[in-house]
């Protein structure tokens, strides 16, 4: 539950944070009556993933046990794939954000009237489209198993509507300028603690897919704690909720875990300490005094 409502926040306050510049800048520049358009675009872009996520949990239903860990295997892989990107897309661009819509918005309030609900969708729709594949992935790993069925609880999509709901307020306060959050730290712990929940979804994915016959090494076990961390446990729920984490381990599934979590965190944080060391070096100059000519 807690790493969904990480997801849902993280995620959420993008999108949040996209409509506030989408729609303050229209407010600005006193253009208030193409707003319905934003928020047309938004609509569209929340009903879409909706849509998306509604197909891929009952998309697969009525198939086979392998095919339908096969598809979840290979999904979970993509889902890694799309949040990484969103991880190290966000660390770079999140400075240079607000001008991007702004020059989008110029050109699309020149065109055609739907160009505008074409920019809300396409700016939030993205975020929705990862965030229902990734809370799908990640609640897919963390269901509980009993009997050989993976029965799903309410807790992860309980986690992910608090998450987003956070992230519509925080949003809408921080577009009424009653509060001031720190976004890069924001991003950056954040962005730390997801690469460890993809990497507890990359591992399930690579589970999934070993269960579907695709991948070797199913019985290969690396590590059973299962006689010191109880699955059904509460402190298990947690590993297990959080950071997808099975006390059973194949030696595929620990190679892949640590494959990710290595050079993935350490090029996150490498690139934020150039990030940081690049914008220091571009301030310096500007806070110099400049010596008085005589």
């Amino acid at each position: 539950m807690v790493a969904n409502y990480l997801i849902g926040l993280r995620e959420g306050l993008e999108a949040a944070l996209v409509v506030s510049i989408l729609v303050a800048y229209l407010v600005k520049t006193g253009r208030t009556g193409l707003l319905p358009r934003i928020w047309a675009g938004v609509g569209l872009a929340v009903a879409i993933s909706l849509a998306f996520g509604a197909l891929l949990t009952w998309g697969p239903n009525g198939l086979t046990f392998e095919a339908q860990e096969a598809i979840g295997g290979s999904l979970s892989i993509i889902a890694v794939g799309f949040v990484t990107w969103m991880i190290f897309w966000m660390a770079r661009a999140a400075r240079g954000l607000s001008g991007e819509l702004r020059g989008a918005i110029d050109k699309a309030a020149d065109g055609s009237r739907w160009s505008l609900v074409v920019v809300a969708t396409l700016a939030v729709g993205r975020e929705g489209l990862e965030t229902a594949l990734f809370l799908w992935a990640a609640t897919k790993a963390g269901t509980r198993e009993a009997a050989g069925a993976v029965t799903p609880t309410w807790e992860p999509l309980l986690g992910a509507i608090l998450g987003l709901g956070t992230a519509v307020v925080l949003g809408y306060l921080i577009y009424r300028g009653a509060i001031a959050v720190n976004l890069t730290k924001f991003f950056t712990w954040t962005g730390a603690f997801l690469i460890l929940v993809a990497a507890g979804v990359l591992s399930y994915g690579v589970h999934d897919l070993q269960e579907a016959g695709i991948l070797p090494g199913e019985h290969t076990i690396a590590f059973d704690v299962s006689g010191v961390i109880d699955p059904n446990s509460w402190y298990g729920s947690i590993l297990k909720g959080v950071f997808n984490f099975s006390p059973v381990t194949t030696v595929l599934e620990a190679t892949v875990w640590l494959l990710y979590v290595v050079p993935v965190m350490f090029l996150f944080f490498w690139g934020k300490r150039r990030a940081t060391a690049a914008q220091r070096r571009a301030v310096q100059p500007a806070g110099q005094s400049v010596p008085a000519q005589h």
